[in-house]
């Protein structure tokens, strides 16, 4: 990380500015970030860059009054007309009966220090460019291979602070690397494409370049000659590179914001079942090097696991301060924010816990369903929960896999997917949202 001075000073500095231009409250975020990123194609460098950024953003607020501003320059003389203007602007703003910050009795006092968020190492540009380099070699020389999409690997350092007017002062760092490879097999209109990749918070969890440019050339191969098939009600297996998907619909269900809209299809099932008993759904923003971990949110507060989903019954929404609001509730730390807009919920890392059967007994009765290993399109509806989404992959036929499908639809209704679903034992760490291979029944599949 670039060398920048004290973010915490420059906070306080700004939010001290706020209050002498007339905000009777206000809290601040200072993210720096410093990047470097290769891409390799059809063995020669194709790309190189290197990133330093550094952004404030500035909330203010009189009385339900609110306005947020931005700036890339931290200069004192910037930051006091970044303070001015942001008063000007609240002054003018409609009121918002929900904004505000944090009760300063729910701002954490304390955090864990030891997340192993960052990494010491950083990476060279001829080491990032000698990965992505093997990684484009291992996926040409795997058989059937006629072109490639490249291959890259990048690094990346973030610095995160955030102070408050009431009290809060916090920062912490991450890092990240990360892998990929995309090639193609085929020839003319019969060509396919896949990829592979990897992504972590410390390099030496970081799949073999090798192993990913491999990965993504067999998936590669594997798609080649795709049949199609005619519509059908059937079993249809999610892969666990897509699976997560499905966890992600949820989490859009149960954001507090969509819920206080009345705009989700969730909106009147807390306590009841959701997903089968013996189901349940995490999200846990203090895992050790997770992707999304982080000690506390945007708005000051801790962090905690949360489990949405208890033995298939939603128990919790996911709130920022303002949704809690609108609701009678309370916060469920889970606020987020960039530079440029005010706190609003997300997730961090969230998964479908695991099941109890392999991803083979999961398959082994169905004598016609579908594999699905990519998805097309975002065709959901979150106020009704229906579903329809483009997706390729394998038909099952007599619990095997047996050949390669493309060009087809899957379609249902959410709340009836969630109840159907089965989840298998095979459940990963790889990404933000994680899911282990799914089976839901009596989806519609069309084709042709």
């Amino acid at each position: 990380m670039s060398e920048r001075g004290d973010p915490l000073a420059t906070l306080e500095l700004v939010l001290d500015r706020a209050r002498q231009a007339g905000a009777e409250a206000a809290d601040a975020v200072l993210v720096g970030a410093d990047s470097l990123g290769v891409s390799w194609r059809l063995g020669e460098l194709e790309d190189l860059e290197r990133s330093e950024d550094q952004d404030i953003g500035l909330r203010v607020l009189i009385g339900r009054q609110q306005a947020m501003v931005s700036s890339s320059d931290i200069s004192e003389a910037a930051l006091e007309q970044l303070a001015q203007r942001a008063v000007d602007m609240a002054r003018h703003a409609p009121e918002d009966p929900y904004c505000g910050l944090a009760d300063a009795s729910q701002l954490a006092k304390n955090w864990p220090r030891d997340l192993e968020l960052a990494d010491d190492f950083e990476p060279s540009a001829e080491q990032l460019i000698a990965a992505a380099q093997e990684a484009e070699d291992a996926a040409r020389a795997v058989e059937g291979i006629t072109n490639s999409e490249g291959a890259s690997a990048s690094f990346g350092r973030s610095a995160i602070a955030l102070a408050t007017s009431h009290g809060f002062a916090g920062s912490y760092e991450t890092t990240s690397f990360g892998i990929s490879a995309s090639v193609l097999a085929g020839e003319g209109t019969a060509m396919e494409r896949d990829y592979d990749y990897a992504s972590t918070r410390h390099y030496a969890d970081l799949d073999a370049p090798a192993d990913i440019g491999r990965g993504a050339a067999e998936r590669t191969v594997k798609r080649l000659n795709p049949q199609t098939k005619p519509s059908c009600k059937v079993p249809v297996v999610y892969d666990p590179r897509v699976s997560g998907g499905l966890i992600g619909h949820l989490a859009g269900a149960v954001n507090g914001a969509s819920v206080a809209r009345g705009t989700s299809f969730l909106k009147d099932f807390m306590d009841q079942p959701v997903f089968a008993d013996g189901v349940s759904v995490v999200d846990d923003p203090l895992r050790r090097r997770g992707l999304r971990s982080k000690p506390f949110d945007a708005e000051g507060l801790a962090t905690r696991e949360t489990r949405l989903i208890e033995d298939g019954l939603l128990t919790t929404w996911l709130l920022d301060c303002a949704a809690a609001r609108q609701l009678g509730l309370e916060s469920t730390g889970h606020a987020t924010r960039g530079t440029g807009g005010p706190p609003s919920a997300s997730a961090t890392n969230l998964h479908l816990e695991a099941g109890a059967v392999s991803p083979a007994e999961l398959i082994a009765d169905i004598d016609d369903g579908f594999y699905v290993t990519e998805l097309i399109g975002m065709g959901i509806n979150g106020v009704t929960g229906d579903y329809s989404r483009g997706a390729s992959g394998f038909w099952i036929e007599k619990g095997e896999i047996a050949y390669p499908v493309a060009g087809l639809t899957v379609a249902g209704n959410l709340k009836d997917m969630f109840k159907a679903l089965v989840p298998a034992d095979d459940l990963e760490f790889r990404y933000g949202t994680n899911a282990p291979t799914v089976r839901i029944d009596g989806m519609t599949v069309a084709g042709s």
